[in-house]
């Protein structure tokens, strides 16, 4: 329940006594950042509990501007259809295809609930938001062909991929991806798998729609409003400080839950907790640079994701890609990412970031992952300093033809690796994914990590939904699965309901034709 209490007194800064906090509010829900994430799960607590009331700051003035935003990120709707550092290549030569097998039930949750939310009509128009597109992986030399060959085998007799395609001859390549191979004149074995039921998605267009819906359903949206503090209270609340950028006014406001899904911002926050879950976690900011093309006609010859093998050395976010991609309802092609460093942790964020986010409880953490990561930290230096002719070189091993005058480039959004110690990895070791930290009696949660974080969103939110409200879950269990028709069974493991789920979600979401009712005469 939402209450606001008037008071009048100023509270001291280091400006002098110039911030008023002006009222304490209490609300249910309290989200903070205005991404894909909290947008996921503010949609899926409304649709559970419709009367929780809900409150989200944002630092930006509009929403779904950082690692949402259609341009900070790939886009991929990741599926592990194409990635593949998502298989892994064991000493035996067999291919290790759990992760992706685990990727793609993930994202097929996601699919789930988009389609019930366009069938509900509480999202409109998904074309706005998701296109289909095939996925395909791409690989040159003898050795890499080898090993895609090997994961096509491995991924093609599981029911999830069945539907993948592999071809090693120079003429089904031209028809599948002519701008890749046209003038190609090396004589290195190349290969490619395609899968066609691949999807192109606007991430932030979707989170706009997400937060459009949730203040249809009152949910209050507060922009240019930065989180300064969090802490316990007595009774078991969460206490935020939460400035009023255009005014420096600070509010109080109090929640029984609190998710901090700030991307890169989330890990001081979670600092500022005190939980004993937050301490001897770091983060490491990496940031990236795609090439768009400006040609029309370049862009008209290329109709894929196309990823590529990292190189010797690179981290697995680095891994090359050439992309169509659909924003604002255009055509576009970008090709990359190149990596690059920067001490911020968001795009919009601070250069002290890096340097603040060492705190006594993690430094011996970060210095280890310090020691162990110099290959990373000499390989951004190298990319940092490629020239525009040097970063066309790497894109003409993609387009053989490509023309420096018809490609720009777009700074991406800043990714904060999670570091921290593990049993197999030791102390300091860098992760690539997404990481969830909850309190251990949930009140309190916060996301950390990159990819394939928005692609499986849903899947990661309803975690939460399950570590956080445990008590609450099977009162909840009947309408999650009007939501997730496949919650709780494996996609893998019933063919049957893979079929009928990916035909309904596909119909729904405008990504195959419906078919025609009959005509009776």
């Amino acid at each position: 329940m939402l209450g606001v209490t008037p008071t009048s007194f100023l509270q001291n800064s280091e400006e002098g006594v110039v911030r008023m906090i002006d009222r304490e509010a209490k609300t249910d829900v309290i989200l903070i950042g205005a991404g894909i994430m909290s947008a996921t799960l503010g949609t899926l607590l409304k649709e559970l509990v419709p009367e929780w009331e809900i409150t989200v700051f944002e630092k930006l003035a509009n929403v779904g501007e950082e690692s949402s935003n259609e341009w900070n990120n790939a886009g991929t709707g990741h599926a592990a259809l194409c990635e593949l550092n998502y298989t892994v290549e064991k000493s035996d030569g067999s291919v290790d295809i759990n992760k992706a097998i685990k990727i793609y039930e993930q994202f097929q949750v996601s699919m789930q609930f988009w389609s019930y939310l366009v069938n509900s009509r509480q999202i409109l128009n998904p074309q706005d938001f998701i296109m289909p597109l095939p996925h395909m992986s791409l690989v040159q030399g003898e050795q890499d062909v080898t090993f895609l060959r090997n994961r096509f085998k491995a991924l093609s007799n599981n029911p999830l991929f069945q539907e993948m395609k592999y071809s090693d001859e120079p003429e089904q390549l031209m028809e599948w991806i002519p701008l890749i191979m046209q003038d190609r004149v090396s004589n290195e074995p190349i290969a490619a798998t395609k899968m066609d039921s691949g999807t192109d998605i606007n991430f932030g267009a979707l989170t706009r729609m997400l937060f459009d819906h949730l203040k249809s359903k009152s949910v209050i949206i507060n922009h240019k409003h930065n989180v300064k503090d969090i802490k316990r209270t007595s009774d078991g609340l969460w206490e935020l400080k939460v400035q009023k950028l255009d005014s420096g006014i600070v509010e109080r406001h109090t929640a029984k839950f609190v998710f901090i899904g700030s991307g890169g911002g989330s890990l001081h926050l979670l600092q500022k907790t005190g939980i004993p879950e937050g301490k001897h976690i770091g983060g490491f900011p990496v940031s990236g640079i795609f090439m768009v093309c400006n040609n029309p006609e370049v862009i008209a010859q290329h109709h894929a994701k196309v990823y590529g093998k990292a190189k010797v050395g690179a981290p697995p976010m680095s891994i090359p890609h050439l992309d169509t991609r659909y924003i604002n309802n255009k055509k576009s092609l970008l090709f990359g990412p190149f990596a690059g460093f920067s001490p911020k942790f968001l795009k919009n964020g601070s250069i002290f970031d890096l340097v603040t986010s060492v705190k006594p409880n993690n430094v011996l953490t970060m210095l280890a992952a310090g020691v162990k990561e110099m290959s990373l930290t000499k390989y951004l230096i190298k990319q940092v300093m490629l020239s525009k002719e040097e970063r066309m070189e790497e894109l003409r091993e993609f387009i053989p033809n490509a023309k420096s005058e018809d490609w720009d480039f777009v700074v991406a959004g800043q990714r904060v690796q999670v570091i921290k110690d593990t049993e197999t990895g030791g102390k300091g070791t860098l992760q690539f994914g997404t990481e969830v930290i909850t309190s251990a009696d949930g009140s309190i949660a916060a996301l950390l990590g990159a990819s394939p974080g928005a692609s499986t969103a849903v899947y990661v939110m309803l975690e939460v939904i399950k570590k956080c409200f445990p008590q609450y879950i099977k009162e909840w269990e009947l309408k999650i699965k009007e939501m997730i028709p496949s919650y709780g069974m494996s996609l893998m493991e019933n063919p049957e309901l893979l079929h009928e789920i990916h035909t309904s979600t596909s119909q729904t979401l405008g990504l195959i034709e419906k078919e025609k009712e009959p005509v009776f005469s």
